[in-house]
């Protein structure tokens, strides 16, 4: 049995090492702050410094505080809205594609209709429509996240388990006696892991860009610090024009640090999806010594000879092996 082989692209292992950080701060962020990230006691307007890393706002609050306490619900969010919509993926896509008939119509439909109605208007009336004390649980917004970002992940799998239910295993399957739901998620599931991790680094990526935007908005509860509050305070406060880069700059960095952390990793998987990405064979640095070309053919992999091989370079060398044979 081969052992499962990891990566190696630095693209994933920066991905992996970014994303670890933020998983850390999410974990301990609050309890590393060094201020109450609502206290008004320091001057307001100051630049980054020793005393505060990331400067002040106009109200006198420490920025550092507030990305470290927001990192924690943002991504708690993120990731409540990754794995419930992951899960309603894995449900509905799987029994459309192995159920068929008019279960599969059904589903279908519903998840046509997710994915052409507006998901940000959608949530800007759910989330209106809520108690004031529900907009500030990390739970209740992470679900409604989830309600609208799990139909693209239900027809991508789907469309792979239309390909893979009428396989020999499957088939074997279902002779024997097995049942359905057994069937589709013992035998078929695990043939999707790969599409179902990269699934749930998108929806995971989605719902941070939806989280932010709605608290960018201010219709979450703006008392909760997340990053999309530190951008809705910032706006509120005309801080772009003031020149108060310092209190716009961190939520933004970090907001795309984790969408990037996402999509790297991804290439990770994609690599084992796909064997033409797979790195093997010659490094770069041994390409340039061997004289090779730096962008080989598409499928081949380019490899180095090390050992001292004597090559048949006449017809006459192999002679005796055909008198051998002969």
């Amino acid at each position: 049995m081969k052992s499962l082989r990891i990566p190696r692209s630095g693209k994933v292992v920066a991905g992996l090492i970014i994303f670890s950080v933020f998983v850390v701060l999410t974990i301990i962020g609050p309890w590393l702050a060094p201020y109450d990230p609502s206290a008004t006691t320091f001057t307001p307007n100051q630049a980054p410094s020793w005393h505060h890393w990331l400067g002040t706002t106009s109200l006198g609050q420490d920025v550092i505080s507030q990305l470290l306490v927001g990192c924690r619900v943002t991504m708690v969010v993120s990731f409540i809205a990754g794995f419930v919509a992951t899960f309603i993926s894995i449900v509905i896509g799987l029994a459309a594609g192995y159920l068929g008939g008019r279960t599969d119509d059904g589903l279908s439909i519903l998840s046509t209709v997710f994915l052409v109605m507006p998901g940000l208007p959608l949530l800007i009336v759910i989330s209106s429509l809520l108690p004031t004390g529900q907009q500030a649980s990390p739970l209740i917004i992470g679900v409604i996240v989830a309600i609208t970002g799990w139909a693209w992940g239900a027809r991508v799998l789907r469309a792979q388990t239309l390909s893979l239910r009428n396989r020999d295993f499957v088939v074997a399957a279902h002779i024997i006696g097995e049942k359905r739901w057994r069937i589709m998620f013992k035998e078929i599931g695990p043939n999707l892991l790969p599409i179902l991790a990269s699934s749930l680094l998108f929806t995971i990526l989605y719902s941070v860009g939806v989280y932010t935007t709605l608290a960018y908005l201010g219709l979450t509860n703006i008392t909760t610090w997340n990053w999309g509050t530190m951008l809705y305070w910032a706006q509120s406060n005309n801080a772009a024009l003031a020149g108060e880069w310092w209190w716009l700059a961190p939520p933004g960095i970090a907001i795309a640090l984790v969408g990037t952390s996402l999509a790297l990793i991804n290439f990770g998987i994609d690599e084992f999806v796909n064997p033409r990405l797979r790195e093997g064979g010659a490094t770069k640095r041994q390409q340039r010594r061997a004289g090779l070309t730096r962008r080989p053919r598409l499928g081949y992999t380019p490899v180095v000879k090390t050992t001292n091989v004597p090559l048949v370079t006449s017809p006459d060398a192999v002679s005796p092996l055909k008198d051998e044979m002969s």
